[in-house]
């Protein structure tokens, strides 16, 4: 068993390098922004427009990762796949290094957001089919937890670092993914889909330790492969449309619950609570990412999916509620609080009141954060890694992926009319509905895949 899980493990952390990578791309905006927006060349300089569309544009590069990822996936593997995709990681950062104008550097983000997307679609389903399932819901949620460990690495190395340096660094872990990845094996289901079965046993020889019995696991694998390809009258199949419906689903709420949304007020709270350091506030939020993700990770194959999903979808509710209370009591008037610009509405209120009141929007914040970080982060890519058949997880997957940073982008981008149309205080509050909406769709639809093989997943949906 000691030599099973530390071969593992390895497989696993060769692996998680392309989500760090991910989360390197989301957290370089937020320290590499405000100062291109001072820098002293033309040339470079953001203006808020510009600002806007340097952080956003790598969801659009990510929803065409996530097409691309879904046919490299089938076509050719996991493993290829996750190694073919550090080439637009490290080139894309070699355009934003070698920037001239603004031209490159939304170049540069949209190539390392393409990658992003791959990532995002790849290395969840290559962790699900290469665990065991006592073990899969811990590794499957170290994606997010690499995730969020990325963004506090650009948070922390933005605080010393220029912008060309900082992206030199985040060039580095998918230089030691493609490394590291050569020397894995591919996923045994995948193998055994092609007919590859003594390719298949060697998987599961490394994966496994020599001691197991890869036969018996060999042969459990296959009495699940169907044939390769899907046809689109397959769709009207309960096993392939109840698990879509389900990870599209999860997908959407992971959205609407509106972690951007907070996420866009944070500097702007901290700086009403005198943390003068918004980069040092910017840690503070990454930090506790990391440390409720790793909670999640730890707990998850104990506690459960759906479990997490309740408590994390309640706290956010929570806390989205209790935004919406602190911009209600601070915003003097109804005409100003639908102003979407938040520095204008928050320095129009009367003088002492956002002050008075910024420890509720603070502990709204880390409550909120910490909550998304315990299941609504991690959760739903491990579920969408473990519902979906062999012979559709990468076209499925795909749509998953598209739909979630479809919907990041809507979210990142629309905020301002939104605010603009329901208030401040009102939008928050249908982010605390979507929240509630979120728990009550994970009660009814979302199986529970604690402890299961994914042949014994996949059997369950075929039953339905």
């Amino acid at each position: 068993l000691r030599v099973q899980n530390k071969k593992l493990y390895l497989a696993t952390f060769a692996a998680v390098l392309g989500p760090l990578s991910f989360g390197f791309v989301l957290g370089y905006s937020s320290p590499v922004i405000p100062e291109l927006r001072k820098i002293s060349d033309p040339k470079l300089r953001l203006d808020a427009s510009q600002a806007s569309w340097f952080g956003s544009v790598v969801t659009v590069g990510a929803a065409a990762g996530g097409i691309l990822g879904s046919y490299l996936v089938d076509k050719v593997g996991r493993k290829l796949s996750l190694m073919l995709c550090s080439i637009p990681y490290v080139f894309g950062y070699v355009v934003i290094i070698s920037a001239q104008n603004v031209w490159m550097l939304y170049s540069g983000r949209m190539l390392t957001g393409l990658a992003s997307g791959i990532t995002s679609l790849v290395v969840p389903v290559y962790i699900s089919e290469v665990s065991h399932p006592k073990v899969r819901g811990m590794l499957g949620s170290c994606v997010q937890l690499m995730v969020v460990t990325g963004i506090l690495g650009a948070y922390v190395a933005g605080i010393t670092l220029k912008w060309r340096w900082l992206a030199v660094l985040c060039s580095f872990p998918s230089c030691i993914m493609l490394l590291f990845m050569s020397f894995m094996p591919e996923t045994p289901r995948f193998l055994l889909n092609r007919n590859k079965r003594s390719e298949a046993i060697a998987a599961l020889h490394f994966l496994r330790g020599p001691h197991a019995d890869h036969e018996w696991e060999c042969m459990q694998i296959e009495a699940s492969v169907q044939e390769e390809g899907l046809n689109f009258s397959e769709f009207k199949n309960p096993s392939i449309y109840r698990p879509l419906l389900i990870g599209v689903a999860l997908m959407f709420f992971q959205q609407v619950t509106g972690i951007n949304a907070v996420m866009f007020y944070a500097e702007t709270i901290f700086e009403d609570a005198s943390f003068k350091d918004s980069r040092m506030a910017s840690v503070v939020v990454g930090s506790i990412q990391v440390c409720f993700t790793a909670v999640g990770a730890l707990i998850v194959d104990k506690t459960g999916r759906k479990m997490l999903l309740y408590i994390s979808g309640i706290i956010m509710a929570l806390s989205t509620a209790l935004f919406g209370l602190y911009f209600k009591m601070v915003l003097p008037n109804r005409n100003n609080s639908s102003n979407p610009d938040v520095w204008f509405t928050l320095n129009s209120a009367p003088p002492g009141t956002e002050s008075s009141m910024s420890w509720l929007a603070v502990v709204s914040l880390g409550l909120f954060v910490a909550g998304f970080a315990l299941g609504w982060g991690p959760v739903p890519w491990l579920v969408i890694s473990e519902i979906f058949p062999l012979s559709a997880r990468g076209i499925l997957s795909g749509a998953c992926v598209l739909t979630n940073w479809v919907m990041a982008f809507l979210v990142t981008k629309e905020f301002d009319d939104f605010i603009g149309f329901l208030t401040s205080y009102g939008t928050f509050w249908l982010f605390a509905a979507c929240c509630c909406l979120s728990v009550i769709f994970t009660a009814f639809y979302v199986p529970e895949t604690k402890g299961q093989t994914l042949e014994q997943i996949e059997a369950y949906f075929r039953r339905s």
